[in-house]
């Protein structure tokens, strides 16, 4: 025989029009497939419950009169979920006709691209989010005054050496800044920790999936 079982058997597996081995082919192309089905549901169910969430944080951000962070907050999220919609769009774009390698391949790449992205922008997100909780409160009524005054207001009196900047005690302005900066280093990691407790097992699945099959091609 000029050539191996074990070549006819990889040719069998990596070739989609094979007559060879078509139902470990055909198993592997399921599995993908029903891999990244998944995952396209969970990533709009992920989508909707932003949009939802921003919906119901919006109003409720009325009712108890922050709607500073509410307005932030919803053009904030809306912009993100725009971005990854446009994401998803691309992801739908693969193509189903080739072999299950090449498939998970190209799924990986637009996961690698996906989270890149995302990356950077929590890297923005977090202390986007941050500074509206800080403005809703500050700007709060409390009895026709800001909240935020009055909070100054008190901090003077026990504290009448207290040092302003902006009508804001100094402490509080390098508290927040500190806070900013953390949010901004740390923004990519937080993410990570969100995407990998959302996904991980589906991540996980891929990785094995790919495992496999590079092992059937080495």
């Amino acid at each position: 025989m000029e050539r191996s079982i074990e070549t006819i058997w990889k040719e069998g597996f990596l070739a989609s029009d094979a007559l060879v081995a078509p139902k470990l082919n055909n198993l592997y192309n399921q599995k993908s497939i029903h891999i990244i089905d998944k995952f396209k549901r969970m990533f709009k169910i992920n989508l909707i419950a932003i949009v939802a969430f921003s919906f119901a944080f919006l109003i409720v951000s009325f009712i108890v009169g922050i709607p500073i962070t509410g307005v932030i907050f919803f053009v904030t999220l809306s912009v993100l979920v725009i971005i990854n919609k446009r994401l998803l769009n691309d992801l739908e774009k693969i193509d189903l006709g080739i072999s299950s390698y090449n498939y998970l391949k190209a799924f990986n790449q637009w996961i690698n691209k996906q989270v890149a992205i995302n990356e950077k922008i929590s890297k923005f997100l977090y202390p986007i989010i941050f500074i509206s909780m800080i403005l809703g409160f500050w700007f709060k009524d409390a009895e026709g005054i800001p909240l935020g005054e009055r909070l100054v207001s008190e901090v003077l009196i026990g504290f009448p050496d207290t040092y302003l900047l902006f009508g804001i005690p100094l402490i509080a302005i390098v508290i927040a800044l500190a806070i900013i900066s953390l949010l901004v280093h740390f923004g990519g990691r937080i993410y990570q920790w969100d995407l990998n407790l959302v996904y991980g097992r589906v991540f996980k699945k891929l990785k094995e999936l790919m495992t496999d099959i590079e092992n059937l091609r080495s």
